[in-house]
């Protein structure tokens, strides 16, 4: 069935929760496993219909945000899902207290109460009125930046739209455009502050209200986050500080050299990698999908009907429209057996990468969609980065479907361009620490804060208050996570690191490469993600050597790549 055609019905949620306690009895009363997997199968199936429902609301609300059926159907959803929850962690327990948990663990994985453990450490009824309260302020941020409407050369743009002209060529067009973009944020100060600041409060609520010293605990928990800890993330921010930073302060060295500027650069200089323009798509979206196509269908005999089926389905929405929710996305509708993209196509490189990215998600997807209980089709976040990112890294050979003459330009700044990312992901995550160790800061010490970290993490940064939103240290306010999904983004620096393994594997043998992503990729969410890193012969981000040597490497192809002629 193709997207335009899945109905929508808003579920009644008495009878959903009815429903949830229904199974749950049940359960709690199977005299035998035969009995009680059957209650855990329709359980399962229940819990899929729900879940197709929820996301159909959600993605059509942020195709237009400005459509008032599906705006009240968001709404709906904001304060049902907690109600949900609660009476999902009923059905938690009794499978926890099953007396059939060995027979469960041996058919459908140990993951399921090792995650099921951390879902009720995450969960009381107590905070249900914090968490509809911090549903609520998350779409007004979305709502808020989705209706942007930024002055620029006579024209409006969204937030999304102006991100093209952020990089062009032109220096004076893309200082004016960073400044344009920037003043709307300015503009909007109080509103942005004012929203992080209640959620900042009403999470640290939260956390005090379940018994934790804080937020922190407790936004692990909520990110299903069961095979490290904090300490180790502080150890992978040391080792980024140590071996990345060094060799991306090179690329931005090198790019200053190209360009004929002043090491460093500002906000606006740093986004132009080289003077003759970044690399750019050749083609309409049309022809990148097309080019997408291609690329899938030569790649595997799995990647050619998983793509085939999402371009037949309208699986996929990329342009940018007004009213449109900024940002991409993959999700899933489990009710039809299909994941779906969501995305901005601005004519920049993002594009492409939209359709390797977002699409090695939605392979992921695609591939273990299948699995029971439905948990268990993705893994946890960090995981699940591993499958986008090392898909890009798999597209190489077939860059000039989508770059034509700026093929060269594009290996250079995409393999750059991952380096130079896992600092400001690394501060985007220390940041976030910081904020909840310190709930009373206000406003200016959150932006000190930024700013401080800029001088380590990025020191390429020029902070002379040429751009006033970004020199002042306001800067991660465009970042939809850290308000929306705290502690959602060490995931994509951790991932990236893996992703850049799979990049040194891919330059010494493309096809043993690919076995191991699919060794990897196969699992679904079926462990941890050290365990399924272990199990396809992956090297552990947590290890110091493993960020270590994809740097040594890295930096080796960089400095000997041939730009010859491009300027």
């Amino acid at each position: 069935m193709k997207f335009s055609e899945m109905p929508y019905s808003r579920p009644d949620l008495d009878g959903v929760v009815a429903a949830i306690k229904k199974h749950t009895e049940e359960l709690r009363a199977a005299s035998d496993y035969q009995k009680a997997r059957e209650v855990f199968i329709a359980y399962d199936a229940e819990s899929r219909h729900v879940g197709t429902q929820v996301t159909l609301a959600s993605i059509r609300h942020s195709i237009d945000t400005r459509d008032a059926f599906y705006e009240d159907e968001r709404k709906f959803w904001n304060n049902a899902m907690p109600v949900i929850q609660e009476a999902g962690q009923s059905w938690t327990m009794a499978l926890l207290e099953s007396p059939f948990r060995a027979e469960f663990e041996a058919e459908f994985g140990s993951i399921i109460f090792i995650n099921a453990e951390i879902e009720l450490k995450s969960f009381s009824p107590e905070i249900i009125p914090e968490l509809q309260q911090e549903n609520e302020l998350t779409t007004k941020y979305e709502a808020l930046l989705a209706k942007s409407e930024i002055p620029f050369e006579g024209r409006v743009y969204t937030i999304s739209q102006i991100g093209a002209i952020k990089s062009d060529a032109d220096d004076s067009r893309r200082l004016a455009a960073w400044k344009a973009e920037g003043q709307w944020y300015k503009d909007h100060q109080a509103e942005l502050d004012d929203i992080y600041d209640q959620l900042v409060h009403l999470r640290d609520k939260m956390g005090r209200k379940l018994g934790y010293d804080g937020y922190t605990q407790l936004g692990y928990y909520r990110m299903g986050r069961n095979c490290y800890t904090k300490e180790d993330v502080e150890r992978f921010r040391e080792a980024v500080v140590k071996y990345l930073v060094p060799v991306a302060d090179l690329t931005y060295r090198e790019q200053a050299k190209r360009l004929g500027k002043e090491y460093p650069m500002s906000f606006a200089d740093n986004a132009l990698s080289f003077r003759s323009g970044n690399p750019r798509p050749c083609g309409t979206p049309d022809e990148i999908l097309e080019a997408g196509r291609r690329f899938y269908d030569e790649l595997s005999p799995e990647t050619s009907r998983f793509f085939r089926q999402m371009l037949e389905g309208e699986m996929l929405d990329v342009l940018s429209t007004e009213g449109k929710q900024g940002g991409g996305y993959c999700t899933e509708l489990a009710d039809y057996d299909m994941p779906f993209i969501f995305a901005n196509f601005n004519g920049t490189s993002a594009d492409v990468e939209t359709v390797t990215h977002e699409a090695g998600h939605a392979f992921e997807s695609w591939l273990n969609i299948k699995r029971v209980p439905e948990s268990t089709i993705w893994p946890t976040m960090e995981a699940c980065e591993v499958h986008s990112m090392s898909m890009e890294f798999f597209a190489w050979p077939w860059a000039e479907l989508f770059f034509g003459d700026d093929t060269r330009k594009f290996r250079y700044s995409h393999l750059s361009g991952a380096l130079q990312f896992i600092p400001y992901g690394t501060m985007v995550d220390h940041f976030q620490h910081l904020v909840y160790e310190n709930p009373e800061w206000s406003p200016r010490e959150r932006h000190d804060c930024w700013k401080r970290l800029l001088g380590i993490y990025m020191p390429w940064m020029r902070l002379d208050g040429d751009i006033p939103f970004y020199a002042d240290g306001e800067g991660w306010q465009r970042q939809h996570h850290i308000y929306s999904s705290p502690f959602y983004y060490i995931d994509y620096c951790l991932a990236q690191t893996v992703a850049l393994e799979f990049w040194a594997m891919i330059q010494d043998d493309r096809s043993a490469a690919w076995e191991r992503y699919m060794a990897y990729t196969s699992q679904g969410g079926s462990d941890t993600f050290t365990a399924m890193l272990e199990k396809a012969g992956l090297t552990s981000p947590f290890d110091e050597e493993c960020l270590k040597g994809v740097c040594r490497k890295a930096a080796k192809w960089l400095d000997a790549y041939d730009l010859t002629g491009i300027d």
